[in-house]
């Protein structure tokens, strides 16, 4: 062998190219693998840590149930039971190939009481989704019978659902909640968020065993308040029973009966008929879901003429034992006819109210500033909302404008030309019977705390008041006779309106009746509003006068009022001997 073969034989002879290119590579293979490093580490680290915590970080949430509604007995209103509900996994379902197995599906859509093709269409158009709503909130009974089906995919999950015990006795009141528990309709929307509070939840890390290793944070749940309201449901279910009652009897359209606390201005009933149960609202128009106690607008017809005669007091202008005098039973204003049924004479203030004279009551108004006529009107609180702060509440219609005829005004005096809601009613009532201070309705029970000076305001003297409130008594004692209550002394005054149309009045009547008992310490307001009772029967004193008096016994007899039919009149008729009634004559005082 020669050398030149020996040399090219040796392997240390290689090109050293090779080498090189082998340490270029091992360079390069590290060097991206360096910058691959420092990417993720410097440049983009969270991408990383997010693919880590969807392995390994859990959160385990905790609901918090809606609060409760109760009476102010604490008689529960409105709660929260635990129901399930039916979700279904898509991706699973197609995985396992659950639709095969059609007896079962076909018995789910039996018990869901859905059609079985739009049960499983639903699944077969989203076959990669993870999570479908199947039912809302399904009985326990049901989710047991779904449970033992087994069909792949098909879950339950645990929610709560609505429950209202009073059924239609308090739905216009109480509202209800939506699929989602959140407040649609009266005091549930009212109240939402004391209602809802918020829920709690724990993060914390598994490791691949699913053994929990970390606990990063905690959040405390915010449980709900319950919500105590001024209701009393005893009286609440009185006053409903009478309401429907009577609306069916005069085959009315509709009908709203309030009742309140005149010390306090807690409403203890406000119930509507025709109702709804609240429990089931499939097929419900909406407009049964109406409060029409607080959202529908009546002219309140001859139960404004206290006012009338309370301003005229008030002024000056006449006295308690002031006659006037109504003949010849007629008058013109501004070519407009004012006029009593029959001529009646001279009447004093008390006789206006008993007899209902529109003369008397027009003679009252005429003889104040229109100025002074109209603030009383405003200070009784139409045209604004009485303070419940409920969903829908009206403020009514009462005009605020500059130039008033003098028939206008007269109208006025008798209850036409405003329209008022039931509870603006009773806020008038309620501040004539206590003495002249108007205090705001409130829906929630008090607990004792002090009145805010801006909830009560006095509006009429109490000497005044007091005496028109008596002068009640006597509107019931002798013409009034269906609203009595036996045992008591009550006071009250009777409204029958014409329903407004378009261009006048139609053909439709409003009956109404509020009163106050027992008169020697009135306690109790009760406002009864009849709306379009069908046939001969329509007046205040024959549709409306019933009801007040079986919702006012009941009411005091639930409250332990005691009876005060023993109180004489002896007080008040001495006065009267004291100051003997005169004469006057009451002309057009111009503002």
């Amino acid at each position: 062998m020669n050398k030149k073969s020996a040399k090219n034989n040796n392997p240390l002879n290689t090109a050293p190219w090779r080498y090189y290119l082998v340490l270029a590579v091992i360079a390069l293979i590290y060097g991206s693998l360096m910058a691959r490093t420092a990417y993720i580490q410097i440049i983009e680290p969270e991408m990383l840590q997010k693919q880590g915590d969807l392995r390994s970080l859990r959160v385990a949430a905790n609901s918090v149930q809606r609060g409760s509604i109760v009476d102010r007995n604490g008689a529960e209103l409105a709660i929260s039971v635990p129901v399930e509900t039916v979700w279904a996994d898509p991706k699973i379902i197609m995985d396992n190939n659950a639709l095969a197995m059609t007896k079962h599906w076909q018995a789910l859509a039996d018990v869901l009481d859905q059609d079985i093709e739009q049960l499983t269409a639903r699944v077969i158009d989203q076959p990669t989704k993870r999570f479908i709503y199947l039912e809302r909130k399904i009985s326990p009974a049901m989710a047991n019978y779904i449970k033992e089906l087994k069909i792949p995919g098909i879950h339950l999950r645990k929610e709560s659902k609505r429950f209202y015990p009073t059924g239609e006795i308090s739905a216009h009141l109480i509202g209800f909640t939506n699929v989602d528990d959140k407040g649609i309709e009266g005091i549930e929307r009212m109240y939402d968020d004391v209602l809802t509070g918020t829920g709690g939840a724990k993060r914390f890390r598994k490791d691949a065993k699913g053994r929990k290793i970390e606990i990063i944070s905690v959040e405390e749940p915010e449980q709900a308040q319950d919500i105590t309201l001024s209701i009393d449901q005893r009286i609440q279910a009185i006053a409903y029973k009478e309401l429907k009652g009577a609306v069916q009897a005069f085959k009315a359209t509709s009908g709203s009966v309030v009742v309140a606390d005149i010390h306090t201005g807690e409403i203890l009933a406000m119930t509507n008929s025709p109702s709804y149960n609240p429990n089931n609202r499939r097929n419900t128009a909406i407009h049964r879901f109406r409060n029409r106690a607080i959202t529908d607008i009546y002219e309140p017809g001859s139960t404004m003429k206290p006012l009338t005669a309370l301003t005229a007091l008030e002024f000056g202008s006449a006295t308690a034992n002031s006659i006037i005098d109504t003949s010849p039973g007629w008058m013109r204003l501004g070519g407009r006819r004012v006029s009593d049924p029959i001529n009646r004479g001279k009447l004093s203030i008390e006789e206006i109210l008993t007899t209902s004279s529109n003369m008397g009551t027009t003679k009252l108004a005429l003889s104040v500033p229109k100025d002074y006529l109209l603030t009383k009107f405003f200070d009784a609180g139409f045209a604004n909302s009485t303070g419940t702060n409920l969903v829908g509440e009206s403020a009514g219609m009462m005009h605020d404008r500059s130039r008033w005829s003098q028939f206008e005004l007269a109208t006025l005096s008798w209850g036409a030309g405003l329209a008022i809601t039931p509870a603006q009613l009773t806020r008038f009532y309620m501040a004539l019977a206590n003495g002249g201070i108007k205090r705001r309705l409130t829906i929630v029970k008090s607990n004792g705390e002090k009145t805010l000076p801006q909830d009560k305001e006095r509006i009429f003297s109490a000497k005044n008041s007091i005496a028109v409130t008596n002068m009640l008594e006597t509107v019931v004692d002798e013409h009034v006779p269906k609203a009595k209550v036996d045992g008591y002394r009550v006071g009250g005054k009777t409204g029958t309106s014409i329903k407004a149309v378009a261009g006048g009045y139609g053909n439709d009547y409003v009956a109404l009746f509020a009163g106050v008992a027992p008169i020697s310490n009135p306690e109790v307001v009760v406002v009864v509003v009849i709306n379009e009772p069908s046939g001969d029967l329509y007046h205040g004193g024959e549709v409306a006068a019933p009801v007040f008096s079986r919702v006012m016994k009941g009411a005091l007899r639930v409250l332990n009022i005691a009876p005060d039919a023993q109180s004489s009149k002896t007080a008040h008729k001495h006065i009267e001997a004291k100051h003997p009634k005169t004469t006057i004559a009451l002309g057009a005082h111009h503002a």
